[in-house]
């Protein structure tokens, strides 16, 4: 039997729409209404209700099919702690499912098709470490085609770029995980890390300076904003977040976020640039019986049905921003020619709490004690996985304008 499972409420995303107008209301100029103006169907947030099949509803359904690459693909080989496979997770019942849309057929994406529309065009992943996770996925898919070939990297390999050479077609990955200018200190990883400087606003070079030499973007951020963080406005600090060491005022994250991401957008619709600017919503994390640093895991095998796992109160909180905002600047996009697109990959990906490395972001060979600590992953992708999916959505989207 083919298990399903619902993905969205029944009443659909302009429903969700509303409830997150209502929620953060006190935030909004008199002058936006979201309903009137915005309804979220079709390849994202429209401005109005005509496209038929809304790509994001719909359900993942048992599949017997293999990926479209495996434990091989050389942009997760070397030790990547997003190999599952390759890494010892010994149940692969997660790679064996598909998102499919209730009102259309959602195509497997076709990597030759791919690179034949985007021969002499370039794309940018901008964001954090879920964007690499996202590049690296389509990398592996397009390279049972051709692979490509790295032709730049910064001193620590976190931006790089590469090449399909048959096709002049280059990928890059640009790390900006605030997508404003932050300097952010070398301890960021250790238990107690410096705060990291966020000039909410200056928006960052390392996009702005190459942004009208992209044809394809996708934009992503979000996470970081947890972290501890001081604030400036003009180079002048404003504020803090989670600084208790600090003679500061602590604003928040949330306004700081709202504030980065407002500019981005106002960015992007202001630069009259002819190519395609998608953004991603914020990708959930299945932690259970704790946080990372605390002893939380994702030890699941198999989708859930909607309502079992709900957002986390950052990600609820991520997501209410980046609807909000998305939803003013996409009416301005439409009256000014801009293409701006919400790939909402968010409530499909929430029912995958099956799809992380969990305790596999490592090397865990047969035989190991099976009860040996380690810090689970329940935030990045497993590759290949249900991200790959998100690639599926990604072509329907291009193909269907």
């Amino acid at each position: 039997m083919v298990c399903i499972y619902t993905s969205v409420a029944k009443f659909g995303a302009s429903v969700i729409v509303f409830v997150v107008a209502f929620m953060l209301l006190h935030h909004k100029s008199s002058d936006f209404h979201p309903l009137s103006e915005i309804t979220s169907v079709g390849n994202g947030i429209q401005e109005n209700a005509r496209e038929i099949c809304d790509v994001f509803v719909g359900d993942w359904v048992g599949f017997e099919g293999e990926p479209l690459y495996n434990k091989s693909c050389s942009f997760i080989t070397r030790g990547n702690q997003l190999n599952c496979l390759e890494n010892g997770r010994p149940d692969p019942h997660y790679l064996h499912w598909r998102w499919k849309p209730r009102a259309c057929e959602l195509p497997r994406f076709d990597p030759l098709k791919f690179l034949e529309m985007m021969r002499n065009k370039s794309w940018a992943f901008i964001g954090d470490s879920i964007s690499r996770n996202h590049i690296q996925s389509l990398l592996c898919m397009l390279s049972t085609v051709e692979e490509a070939t790295l032709v730049h990297h910064d001193k620590g390999h976190k931006s790089q770029k590469w090449i399909f050479p048959s096709y002049n077609l280059t990928a890059s990955i640009i790390w900006s995980p605030f997508l404003a200018k932050a300097i952010i200190p070398q301890n960021i990883y250790d238990a107690s890390p410096s705060e990291v400087d966020v000039h909410l606003d200056t928006l960052d070079p390392s996009w702005t300076q190459h942004f009208k030499t992209w044809d394809y973007m996708i934009f992503s951020s979000g996470k970081w904003y947890s972290r501890s963080s001081i604030y400036y406005d003009n180079d002048t600090v404003l504020g803090c977040h989670s600084c208790p060491k600090r003679n500061l005022t602590d604003i928040g994250f949330d306004s700081a976020n709202r504030r980065v991401i407002k500019g981005v957008l106002e960015y992007i619709v202001a630069s009259n640039h002819t190519g395609t600017v998608f953004y991603r919503t914020t990708s959930p994390d299945h932690f259970e019986g704790g946080e990372w640093f605390d002893g939380g895991v994702c030890e699941r095998n198999e989708p859930v049905r909607e309502g079992e796992f709900g957002l986390s109160w950052l990600d609820r909180i991520l997501r209410d921003i980046e609807l909000e905002e998305f939803g003013r600047a996409r009416v301005v996009a439409r009256d000014k020619g801009v293409k701006l697109r919400l790939l909402d990959v968010n409530p499909m990906s929430l029912l995958r709490p099956d799809g992380h490395p969990g305790a596999f972001r490592v090397s865990r060979p047969t035989g190991e004690i099976k009860n040996a600590k380690v810090v689970s992953d329940c935030l990045h992708w497993c590759l290949p996985g249900p991200i790959d999916s998100w690639n599926d959505i990604l072509m329907e989207m291009i193909v269907n304008g």
